[in-house]
């Protein structure tokens, strides 16, 4: 029979003791203020953040006309800062769809990516203005067919497209023409080479027509400049850059 050795007594430990419990507690919570000074803030400056790039969406749909509201996203820590400061220090924007309705050969971008530095709201809010921006347009060949009036793939060597011309009897005519970004942000189509076909005379004073005038990109937003012009397999690639970039509400009648 076990008998409790004289000098201890059962009461002498304290099999409940919540001693190291006691310690922890100070540490649980100190642990649980630093995350909330750390989380907070970051979640204020997310719905900040979120908040700014909805509103330059609806602004910079409204003034481009596009069919949908564009990504936008602010980047750059604390975003809550920046907007305290009148200035976004980087914006990055793609918008799809961007019409071209007021030219005379409407040519749409599919495809517009934005990186726009240093953006800037007016005083009355009518307009926003970035120190400096690049952006990068890209063109279907479906639209730039529309636009010329003829049947457009991609060329048999780079910077160059290949244009059909339907015949009433044989299997038409193709011709590779050459693609270049020229001044007043437009894309000019220069030196046309007959690849297959025989093209008469008057086939000649067509195409000529046709390619003499360079199709104007109406719908870029004011101070970009047409810096090149490539061809992909779906199309035209054309990259802008420029400073004091403006985005107005009417930039979609005026670009």
């Amino acid at each position: 029979m076990y008998r409790p050795h004289p000098e201890y007594r059962d009461d002498d430990f304290d099999y409940q003791s919540d001693a190291p419990r006691t310690h922890l507690q100070p540490l649980v919570i100190a642990l649980a203020a630093l995350c909330a000074l750390i989380l907070v803030p970051v979640v204020v400056d997310r719905v900040v953040a979120a908040r700014v790039e909805s509103g330059t969406a609806e602004a910079f749909q409204e003034g481009m006309g596009t069919p949908t509201r564009p990504e936008v996203h602010v980047r750059g820590f604390p975003v809550l800062t920046q907007v305290a400061s009148g200035t976004l220090r980087h914006v990055d924007i793609t918008a799809r769809d961007i019409p071209a309705d007021e030219a005379a050969r409407p040519l749409p971008v599919t495809e517009l990516d934005l990186r726009l530095d240093n953006l800037r709201k007016s005083d009355d809010g009518s307009e926003a203005q970035a120190r400096s921006a690049e952006a990068t347009a890209r063109l279907s060949y479906t639209d730039v067919s529309d636009a010329l009036g003829l049947e457009v793939s991609q060329g048999d060597r780079p910077g160059r497209i290949s244009a059909r011309i339907a015949m009433p009897f044989g299997d038409g005519i193709t011709v590779t023409v050459k693609v270049s970004a020229v001044s007043g942000n437009r894309i000019a189509f220069e030196d046309f080479r007959v690849a297959s076909g025989v093209l008469p005379d008057a086939g000649q004073a067509l195409l000529d027509k046709v390619f003499e005038e360079p199709i104007q990109l109406r719908n870029i937003p004011d101070g970009l400049s047409l810096r090149s012009v490539t061809t992909t397999a779906n199309g035209l690639t054309a990259r802008f850059s420029g400073t004091s970039v403006t985005f107005r509400p009417d930039d979609a009648a005026q670009s």
